[in-house]
């Protein structure tokens, strides 16, 4: 048997058992926190991880300009998995706790190219962590971390790489009440959810075959831990993360049941240009002064993946009356589709995304990133 055949067959053994790990770590949050109202927060230690809840995960996004303003966009993610709630030996550093999962892309849109990248590993001696006094995550050579207020994304592979340093231009925020936020009815269906949402970005990104350019741009933090996110009658969700040309930032997820309705609990948020927050929801008070604030979204259009299978909406009107918002979105891109090689049944839709409408009557435009899971398959059990 070649080596070749050999590394073959061992990699997809380790993948095997590693999805087995994982379903077993899904079936449920016996003896792990959930989040249950809202807590007492303290940054920068809060951007760290919290190993007292069974799932976490630090989302970066950006939007990006080369030298001759040619558009890119990018993101890292990094996923922590509890699989048990303390190691089964503690005095051996092999004795496995939390897993650990990252994705990194990169869209080209003058060249209309995506191209993903995910790795997976578990907690050991040195393969991959979090730290609980600040931000830092890794897996490998892949990291997100933080110093003096800052913070520094590395990953690189097979020739594709990001090199950014992030700095904020708004204080954090927290989403739903007081970083209370609700996924639906049931106990425990719900995170802890802050962000950043208005990051200075600069740095570098390449490209396979020594393309190399220095960019400039905006980025997006989220960083969401809990027990129990979706529910049985849940299979996926919208996320759209936006900045406005008039300084404001906007964070939307809708939650999608199996009969194709919205999820009440589905709800965002608005952020003004000094960064104070005011909650959304799909049916709040319509500007009268109330909290929160009423929005919709309506899908115009759609994309069917020709790898796998799925229908993602493709065009949307947003809308949010008493601040008479009215945004039409649609992607820089169409195929930004992850289909991970490490868990494949992780299939979503992540990408750069921009707008125009109006604001007050008067034009406005808008770029971030949407994010859209759950139409390749239920995102049930993946978190």
């Amino acid at each position: 048997m070649s080596l070749i055949r050999r590394k073959a067959r061992f990699g997809a053994r380790a993948a095997a058992t590693v999805l087995l790990v994982l379903a077993a770590a899904a079936a449920g949050a016996e003896g792990w926190r959930t989040a249950d109202g809202p807590r007492t927060w303290m940054f920068p230690k809060d951007h760290g991880a919290h190993p007292a809840y069974k799932t976490e995960w630090w989302y970066f996004t950006g939007n990006l300009a080369g030298p001759a303003g040619e558009k890119y966009g990018y993101e890292l993610t990094f996923f922590r998995n509890g699989v048990r709630t303390a190691p089964s030996d503690p005095a051996n550093p092999w004795s496995i706790r939390d897993l650990f999962l990252a994705h990194f892309t990169l869209t080209d849109v003058a060249g209309e190219t995506f191209h993903a990248e995910d790795i997976l590993s578990r907690s050991g001696p040195g393969l991959a962590g979090a730290r609980t006094e600040s931000l830092d995550v890794w897996i490998g050579d892949w990291s997100a971390r933080m110093k003096d207020g800052a913070i520094s994304l590395r990953a690189r592979r097979r020739g594709w790489e990001i090199a950014l340093e992030l700095a904020p231009r708004k204080p954090v925020v927290l989403h739903g009440r007081a970083g209370f936020s609700r996924k639906g009815p049931g106990e425990g269906q719900a995170s802890y959810y802050s962000s950043l949402t208005d990051l200075d970005t600069q740095g570098a990104i390449a490209f396979p075959g020594g393309g190399r350019k220095t960019v400039r741009g905006r980025s997006w933090f989220d960083h969401e831990f809990g027990s129990g996110f979706l529910a049985e009658n849940q299979v996926g969700w919208d996320w759209f993360g936006l900045h406005l040309s008039d300084g404001r930032d906007l964070m939307i997820y809708l939650l999608r049941r199996k009969d194709g309705s919205i999820e009440g609990a589905s709800a965002g948020t608005l952020v003004a240009p000094d960064g104070r927050a005011r909650p959304l929801a799909l049916r709040g008070d319509r500007g009268r002064g109330g909290d929160p604030i009423e929005f919709s979204v309506t899908t115009l259009d759609r994309w069917r993946s020709p790898k796998s299978g799925g229908t993602y909406p493709s065009r949307w009107r947003i809308a949010i009356p008493s601040e008479e918002i009215d945004l039409f979105v649609a992607p820089l891109l169409a195929a930004q589709e992850l289909l991970p090689v490490t868990l494949p049944n992780l299939i979503y839709w992540e990408g750069a995304v921009a707008g125009t409408g109006t604001v007050r009557g008067r034009p406005a435009a808008c770029e971030g990133y949407a994010e859209l899971t759950g139409y390749a398959g239920s995102l049930r059990g993946a978190f």
